[in-house]
């Protein structure tokens, strides 16, 4: 009996995903645990093993579609001896939620006339595509293009209107990207911008395209991006977040002169083996302020709150599509050493959508340092089902008053958000306490 090959849960918030490419093709033969295909997820791209061994009989969903439902059918694996005909009539049906984006009309349009939708302004040009048209034609010059292949041509430099694409209904795909390279397609500088195009396109426009620039009566001309499945899951979470949980805020200024001295000093020894950053220190005293006190470290479940025993800390990194946020684990039984390299390897994959599921979920504190970016403070949203999440701000010379005289330190603002059904008022001012007298004294941290 032939065995379907389903689109996988990836993560606990996937509920579709894109099929960015098949590494297989009809009549080939796999094994278990063979790469089969890539699908992006909300959070990252990975690679998908084959579970069982055959030979891949139909390919149902094919690379490049987006927005394909967890458990729709995107193949048929047939098993020894079995033909082509055994396989479904239908394709297996679940594959009906996994349509591509409305790109260009599809063959089967015509099949399906009764259910026309009058208000589409365009019914006349309901014809099958042709495969080799340019994805630039494909609809008034937009360009369509999966996800993988816009990041890998924005990455390359590559103009996608001078690529044709291979995929559905001309949509350009990863290999239509490396056969580009492989030629020397045209770069995004020498493109030529649209004669209709009013403007030139915004310098940090998103990679996800762009629909067309709209003229509606009484509002400014504006172009839509359409919202990524990262964007879509953040939008969903932080709303929940703070619908559902009562967030409270604490805010305290530790002054880091002590700090930076203790940076410098271990950066020097240090050489080029390692390099801390302040961040790295930050997470390494949040860890030691959880150990501390655990009350902290924290989630609510309908049922209980639970008190982790190993404080596993998420660390907010910003990617081109939205927020993602790596887990040092085991934080508190971690060196700086170790927490600066995990840091950087976790971040670089972040920025590379390479991070498995596992290294992106099941923190129990996150930390957000915007600190970099010259911000004060601020107050961050929590992430659930944590308890408590901390924002970092930047270290910034301040007049201060010690016994007695005004003297000038560096000082920074820190802000703990707390789920208040989880964590009072007096644990969130114990935590802070703690992870303050690490940070101002961080000849603690070393012990």
């Amino acid at each position: 009996m032939p065995i379907s090959i389903l689109m996988p849960a990836l993560s606990p918030t996937m509920s579709e995903g894109n099929l960015a490419k098949w590494h297989v093709k009809e009549g080939d033969t796999v094994s278990a645990g063979q790469v089969i295909a890539e699908i992006e997820t909300d959070k990252a791209t990975m690679e998908v093993e084959a579970v069982d061994e055959g030979t891949v009989g139909r390919i149902v969903v094919p690379e490049g579609t987006e927005g394909v439902a967890v458990n729709a059918v995107i193949a048929w694996l047939l098993e020894e001896g079995e033909k082509a005909g055994a396989i479904p009539a239908d394709g297996g049906g679940e594959v009906a939620a996994a349509t591509p984006k409305p790109e260009a009309p599809k063959a089967e349009a015509k099949a399906e006339a009764p259910k026309a939708e009058p208000a589409k302004p365009e019914p006349a040009k309901a014809e099958a595509p042709k495969p080799a048209a340019s994805a630039a034609q494909s609809s008034g010059g937009r360009v369509f293009a999966s996800p993988l292949a816009k990041r890998m041509a924005e990455q390359a430099g590559v103009d996608l209107g001078g690529v044709k694409g291979s995929g559905p209904q001309g949509r350009i795909v990863k290999a239509d990207i490396e056969a580009a390279l492989a030629g020397g397609a045209p770069k995004q500088a020498a493109a030529a911008a649209p004669a209709a195009a009013p403007a030139a396109a915004p310098a940090a426009a998103p990679t996800i395209g762009a629909a067309p620039s709209a003229d509606v009566p009484g509002l400014p001309a504006y172009d839509e991006f359409p919202n990524s499945n990262m964007r879509k899951v953040i939008a969903r979470r932080l709303t929940e977040s703070k619908q559902f949980a009562p967030h409270f805020y604490l805010t305290i200024d530790c002054e880091i002169d002590a700090l930076l001295k203790v940076r410098k000093d271990l950066n020097d020894k240090g050489g080029d083996a390692f390099k801390l950053s302040v961040n790295d220190l930050v997470i390494r005293a949040a860890a030691l302020a959880l150990k501390q006190v655990p009350a902290a470290n924290a989630s609510w479940t309908e049922k209980a709150i639970r008190i982790y025993r190993q404080v596993d800390i998420s660390v907010a990194v910003a990617i081109d599509e939205g927020l993602i946020t790596p887990v040092i684990k085991d934080a508190g039984s971690k060196g700086l050493k170790q927490i600066s390299a995990e840091m950087k390897d976790l971040a670089k994959r972040a920025r590379e959508r390479k991070l498995k599921p596992e290294e992106f979920q099941g923190g129990t504190f996150s930390i957000s340092n915007l600190g970099m970016f010259g911000i004060k403070d601020f107050a961050a949203v929590i992430n659930p089902p944590q308890g408590a999440i901390l924002a970092v701000g930047a270290g910034e010379q301040r007049p201060v008053v010690k016994d007695g005289a005004l003297a000038i330190a560096t000082v920074m603002s820190c802000t703990l958000s707390v789920d208040h059904r989880v964590v009072d008022g007096a644990i969130g001012a114990e935590f802070l306490a703690a992870f303050k007298k690490l940070v101002e004294d961080p000849l603690t941290m070393l012990l």
